[in-house]
């Protein structure tokens, strides 16, 4: 087997083992490249089709583009999708930074969500490349009935050893995800032809190489307009991939915080 061939086989066995073990399971699928991907890898996982809801946590503030890649691939992918939405940003703890306060409203819409359909376990698209505390999550992450994470205790997963045995009241975060990094999923996209909103490609000097809500979230200068060159550019480019999102410049332990409050 070949680099990606080796992900995907752990990708999927740990989709099935989630599924296996956990009671109750949902996916979040936030609709940028690395959840379509997870989405992608689910329906492999299970002879094409997703056996559990795939969630969106809904701010009301996506893409146009986001929202019509949702509406087309939820029927053509023949997803059981369930859409919350969030509250108001002023009902969130006004200590935290603007941007931030803003993202952690897909926190609390979570929340409501777990707490509404009884969810066991939540599946979540994030890698450990993506951002410096994303690096402490664990595959299977136990966390507390409100999804808080506390990164300091968390259980050891050595040699790709994954503890699937909880307490029964425990909420699980499973990240089939972790082990890729950002030119593993767009090399497989590739490899896949998995779609893609097009916003991810360079229009007059500019794209987005990771998709939020739309008045946090800004482009990069880039000129890759297809698939090949965001690929050749990730090869040799310096630029962190959350440089356009505007909670990752304002305080150091902003993200922090939001993580361990449950934040994806």
């Amino acid at each position: 087997m070949d680099h990606l061939d080796t992900l995907e086989s752990q990708s999927i066995y740990i989709l099935r083992e989630a599924f296996n073990r956990l009671d109750r399971i949902a996916m979040l699928w936030s609709l940028g490249k690395d959840s379509n991907c997870m989405v992608w890898l689910a329906k492999k996982a299970f002879f094409g089709h997703v056996p559990f809801p795939v969630m969106h946590i809904d701010t009301g503030k996506k893409f146009p583009e986001m929202y019509a890649f949702r509406e087309r691939y939820a029927r053509e992918w023949q997803l059981d999708l369930i859409v919350g939405d969030c509250p108001p940003v002023e009902a969130i703890d006004p200590s935290l930074p603007p941007a931030a306060r803003s993202a952690a409203r897909k926190t609390e819409g979570l929340k409501r969500m777990i707490a509404a359909k009884g969810f066991t376990g939540i599946i979540a698209g994030i890698r450990r490349d993506e951002q410096a505390t994303r690096a402490k999550e664990r595959v299977f992450s136990p966390r507390g009935t409100s999804g808080a994470w506390n990164f300091r205790d968390q259980p050891p997963e050595f040699w790709d050893q994954f503890n699937t045995t909880f307490a029964p009241s425990t909420h699980v975060r499973v990240h089939p995800l972790l082990h890729w990094t950002e030119l593993d999923i767009w090399r497989y996209t590739k490899r896949e032809g998995i779609p893609t909103i097009d916003l991810y490609f360079a229009k007059n000097g500019k794209r987005y190489r990771s998709l939020g809500d739309r008045d946090i979230t800004n482009p990069i200068a880039s000129g890759a307009a297809t698939l090949d060159q965001v690929i050749a550019e990730l090869e040799t480019t310096r630029v962190p991939e959350r440089a356009g999102r505007a909670m990752d410049h304002e305080a150091e332990d902003a993200f922090e915080r939001l993580r361990t409050d449950g934040y994806m």
